[in-house]
């Protein structure tokens, strides 16, 4: 089922939780709303569940208007971040709630309600746990079921509110693959809140980015990450590196530090910005770039090693970072207090008067394979 929104904002008081916005989202498709707290996307998606009412606009779902239809008829499966399961209840008694509290007309038969439970306990793999209670289980365990209870009513849309936020990052990575196999075995229409930038671009086929009650982006996961729109959605991604300066003869400059690229005619100042595997570390100034750096930490984190590095003659808002190889690592050693030179090999330039950015960044240089200086 598809769901459309149209013009639908949202107040609460004096804060405006979301200004009129516009979205579609396919039927069979996952969407992820990205954004930091307070950005409006939980508003959002109690909106379309029927829990929050919208002050004005509209909700279709497959081009019937549901704006003014209680949540009860909607037909939605929402899924909470803290599972929301009865204590008292075993696990196959929750996943069967929704079915045995439903009008008697519309109810299934106890023996339909059961096979339907243990359908759903083997979709998510726990058959074996049917009469455990929610406290014998993990917060994996947990989550699964409230999903499957969410499943058992058949929704046509299945909502989910930071479902995995109460949960380690491994149990979280675990599930979130999970959930992205069953959306795919049962082709069901999913939304879900997250503020997790890996966990969105890992399991939606589009990313919604939002801030302040509105949307920023909204692209596939690849498109996203490569073409970001706009400053906000590039710092929010996370992992950049920003360097801001004056433009004179196709260098963006900063006292003695600077970047060369082609076509950047058209802008007088901005600000660059770099992913950290968009650069390499070289020991000299490059014929492209002067951008010297002082090493302040080293950190090998599991397959790769984190340098911290604060400019030197010229500023950034942040200590910058790069991530290097272990081989790398090995060749050159790097300790505190070294001085570098950061190469960058493709960014985008954004100027000071406009959230769009410059494109046609990219320099040809490889990467230098750093070697230590013998005296």
């Amino acid at each position: 089922m598809s769901i459309q929104i149209k013009q639908v904002s949202k107040k609460f008081g004096d804060f405006q939780a979301l200004k009129p916005l516009d979205l579609t989202i396919n039927k069979g498709e996952m969407v992820g709303l990205l954004g930091p707290s307070g950005s409006g996307k939980t508003t959002l998606l109690r909106i379309i569940a029927g829990l929050e009412s919208a002050d004005q606009g509209h909700i279709l779902f497959s081009g019937k208007d549901v704006t003014n239809l209680h949540v009860r008829d909607r037909r939605v499966g929402f899924v909470f971040q803290h599972y929301a399961l009865f204590r008292h209840m075993t696990v196959a008694e929750n996943i069967a709630f929704g079915l045995d509290v439903l009008p008697k007309a519309q109810r299934p038969s106890k023996s339909q309600i059961k096979q339907q439970v243990t359908a759903l306990l083997e979709k998510v793999q726990l058959e074996h746990l049917a009469q455990r209670y929610p406290g014998q289980l993990s917060g994996g365990q947990k989550q699964r079921i409230a999903l499957a209870r969410a499943l058992a009513m058949q929704p046509r849309v299945l909502l989910l509110d930071e479902p995995f936020g109460a949960l380690d990052a491994k149990v979280r990575k675990e599930l979130r693959r999970w959930l992205r196999d069953l959306h795919d075995d049962l082709g069901f229409t999913s939304v879900f809140v997250t503020h997790d930038q890996e966990e969105a671009l890992e399991v939606s086929d589009r990313v919604v980015v939002m801030s302040q009650g509105k949307i920023e982006q909204q692209a596939t996961p690849q498109e996203l990450y490569h073409q970001p729109a706009s400053r906000f959605v590039y710092d929010f991604l996370g992992g950049v590196n920003v360097f801001e300066g004056q433009v004179h003869n196709n260098r963006l400059q900063q006292g003695q530090a600077w970047v060369a690229f082609p076509h950047a005619e058209h802008a007088e100042s901005g600000q660059l910005y770099l992913r950290s595997h968009e650069l390499s570390l070289t020991l000299q100034p490059s014929a492209d770039a002067h951008l010297p750096l002082e090493i302040k930490a080293v950190s090998l984190i599991g397959a790769e090693v984190r340098l911290e590095l604060e400019p030197i003659g010229w500023n950034s808002p942040d200590l910058w970072e790069v991530s290097i190889s272990h081989t790398q690592y090995n060749s050159w050693q790097p300790q505190r207090g070294d001085t570098c030179y950061a190469q960058p090999h493709s960014g985008q330039l954004f100027s000071s008067d406009t959230e769009n950015g410059l494109r046609a960044l990219s320099w040809s240089n490889k990467l230098v394979l750093l070697k230590k200086k013998t005296a």
